[in-house]
């Protein structure tokens, strides 16, 4: 557990960075912190490793004072990310990610292993060891870091922006990747973001800082946003909240139907009875789509049922084959019960249970 009690920063200059900070950020957990620029968080982050010291109070990270601790030291044995990936560009990608072990004095070939095994890890080839950060887009080089922060297996990793500098789709993917490696390590995460949509993608608790470094509101995800706890909160989440809210629960309580047979929008599927497009009748004209597993999010399924050009939401198993069809009616209903469960208690909400695929009544062809 990292704990803070009563933090202050003071620059010299006299700005405030962090004011009066108490905050215990669990174990094995993603605690993420948001807010717009100058509020702190970096600051906040940063205290953690030394990298700042706090010009009052106390910082303990696994029950130890961090200035209690050589800062070199301190440095070694916590995970570090930062936007840009800060890479040597003179060493090799497998010495790179080397780097720790060898100052904890592992030897070169344990070192070398470890970082070799670390880049399977994040999803790199074994290839991609021999280059040099140059070499490598932007997405690998993220990856990269990732690598290298997790070399010495430390329990805590810091992560500030670290998916700031890509494109949204490579943004996307790493992402994915994080969750991923979080589920498998359970790492304690302290990660900083402006972007409050990958804060409640990544997060299991979110700490919302104002201006002048003072902590506004820490809690999950869901509870953030169906209770924030004043205007500020809220305007920072933005008016989609409600919105956001859906992505944290799940398409897999919402009935599904036989796809329709007739009607103007048919389901074309292939020989594995996977879908391919919806298919109008009338014009012989196919409309793409994405199918949606049960673990898709209520927010994708909106999405998703009104780009449907028939209001229907293919829905498939872990193998991309077809179970059924939803349709928006059903997805609307259940969006509405999902957020009005999470406004009342404050918790993730979760779709009401319905029927399983081909139980309910075949769904309605929105456009027949």
């Amino acid at each position: 557990m990292i704990q803070f009690d009563t933090v202050h920063k003071r620059f010299p200059n006299g700005t405030t960075a962090v004011d009066d900070l108490s905050l215990d950020l669990p174990e094995g957990g993603v605690t993420v912190l948001v807010g717009s620029s100058g509020c702190g968080k970096t600051t906040t982050l940063r205290m953690i490793n030394r990298m700042v010291d706090p010009t009052s109070g106390t910082i303990r990270v696994g029950g130890r004072d961090v200035l209690d601790q050589d800062a070199a030291e301190l440095r070694r044995s916590i995970g570090y990310v930062i936007q840009q990936s800060g890479l040597f560009p003179h060493r090799t990608v497998l010495d790179n990610v080397a780097t720790v072990p060898l100052l904890l004095g592992w030897g070169r070939r344990k070192a070398r292993a470890r970082a070799a095994e670390l880049l399977d890890t994040v999803g790199l080839s074994p290839d991609a060891g021999k280059r040099y950060p140059h070499q490598l887009s932007g997405g690998q080089q993220q990856r990269v870091g990732v690598a290298r922060a997790l070399a010495a297996d430390p329990p805590v990793l810091l992560m500030d922006e670290p998916f700031g500098a890509v494109d949204p789709v490579v943004r996307t993917q790493l992402q994915d990747e994080l969750l991923r490696l979080q589920e498998e390590l359970g790492k304690t995460i302290v990660f900083v973001t402006h972007d409050i949509d990958e804060a409640v993608r990544l997060g299991d608790r979110i700490a919302v800082f104002r201006t002048g470094g003072r902590l506004v509101q820490c809690a999950p995800p869901a509870e953030l946003l169906a209770r924030p706890v004043d205007d500020f909160v809220a305007d920072f989440l933005g008016a989609e909240r409600g919105l956001k809210l859906l992505s944290l629960t799940t398409l897999a309580g919402v009935p599904q139907g036989p796809a329709p047979d007739g009607g103007r929008w048919t389901l074309a599927l292939d020989s594995a009875r996977k879908p391919l497009a919806w298919h109008d009748t009338e014009t012989n004209v196919r409309t793409p789509l994405r199918a949606l597993r049960d673990g898709d999010s209520l927010l994708a399924a909106l999405n998703e049922s009104i780009a449907a050009p028939g209001g229907l939401v293919a829905r498939v198993d872990s193998t991309g084959v077809l179970t059924g069809v939803s349709s928006r009616d059903d997805i609307h209903t259940h969006a509405g019960a999902a957020h009005a469960q999470a406004a009342l208690t404050g918790n993730a909400p979760s779709a009401p249970t319905g029927p399983g695929p081909g139980e309910g009544a075949p769904a309605k062809d929105a456009a027949a």
